[in-house]
């Protein structure tokens, strides 16, 4: 056997050593809480591609659309149990397990950006405090994201405050309508399907519906021609979390990738979404019959105040929602975003 062969078996035997450190460590299955198809959950598909990509292909994640194997309100116990390795889902589903969970996921009219949950999640304790909720139950908080802030459906101009009064609107029930009644509006619970129905025979003047595009792709705004976007009420926390002992098993680097890989995510979905929202905001405004209408930070503000006294109710029904409360008021009060 010569030099040259023997290094190179050698060299191949290294490589084939090698090979299992360089390819596929860890498989995941997660689930989203929305359907194949929509928007979000293509965007999330993106998700997996870029954790494969910053983890050199070490770890693959398979994502399931909503009610695949459980019902979207039930991935926490799943994964929990093995049955799921993680979510990509509303936090608010868990409202029912601790009403922390709907505080956190949606404290209306607390956002004015995506931006500002962001940091708020980052820098002002968000983070932490959805780790204190979900270790106890076997799940580990690894990054948020949003579809971005929801659009308001109107018949009638709103230009503040002041406007909400008196207006019969559809509003989910929970923290959304008691805000709402709250700041002087008459809030219905209606199913998303008869919203337009309802808006068109002047049952309700305006609706807590979706996101800008959405609502000018169903018509609306043609039939409510007074949005108000960007929006000022209501901005979803789409959580994704995993398996909390699979998370410890997994190293330090590709914890770290996966952080990352979250924060990368999130900023594309938000930035793809909001040019969705801006052309069609372009296209309604083009039309010369839809009036858009942006509220200032002051009226932001104002409403933001009202949510708080529903927010302090929610925090009493809870040590941990109480402790949401305190650090999402502390945080905003910091930031100047709440009037004294």
């Amino acid at each position: 056997m010569t030099r040259f062969t023997t290094y190179t078996l050698a060299t191949v035997s290294a490589l084939a050593l090698a090979a299992p450190a360089m390819a596929q460590d860890f498989s995941f299955r997660f689930q989203s809480s929305d359907p194949a198809g929509n928007p979000n959950f293509e965007l999330q598909q993106g998700w997996t591609e870029l954790v494969s990509e910053m983890t050199d292909g070490r770890v693959a994640i398979e994502l399931l659309p909503v009610d695949s194997i459980v019902a979207h309100n039930e991935t926490q116990d799943a994964i929990a149990a093995g049955i799921l390795d993680g979510h990509i889902t509303d936090v608010s589903y868990f409202a029912g397990r601790d009403p922390a969970f709907g505080l956190i996921a949606n404290p209306v009219g607390a956002w004015s950006d995506p931006q500002q949950m962001f940091d708020f999640m980052a820098d002002g304790g968000g983070a932490a405090l959805m780790n204190e909720l979900e270790n106890p139950y076997g799940l580990q908080f690894i990054g948020a994201t949003t579809p971005g802030l929801e659009a308001f459906v109107s018949s009638v101009p709103l230009e503040g405050v002041d406007d909400l009064k008196g207006l019969k609107m559809r509003a989910p029930e929970g923290l959304v309508q008691q805000v709402f009644a709250a700041a002087g509006a008459s809030p219905v619970n209606l199913p998303g399907s008869e919203v337009f129905t309802s808006l068109d025979k002047h049952v309700i003047d305006a609706a807590d519906y979706s996101v800008f595009s959405t609502n000018q792709a169903q018509g609306l705004n043609d039939i409510a021609p007074h949005p108000v976007y960007p929006g000022f009420h209501s901005m979803p926390l789409v959580e994704i979390s995993m398996n909390l002992d699979k998370w410890n098993g997994l190293p330090e680097d590709i914890q770290t990738a996966m952080k990352e890989s979250v924060t990368q995510f999130a900023q594309t979905q938000v930035a793809t979404l909001k040019e969705r929202d801006e052309a069609a905001v372009a296209e309604a405004k083009a039309g010369g019959k839809i009036t858009v209408h942006d509220w200032s930070d002051e009226e932001r503000a104002k409403f933001r105040t009202i949510a708080v006294d529903q927010w302090a109710a929610l925090a009493d029904r809870s040590d941990n929602a109480k402790k949401v409360y305190e650090t999402l008021t502390g945080y905003l009060s910091e930031k100047g975003m709440l009037q004294q």
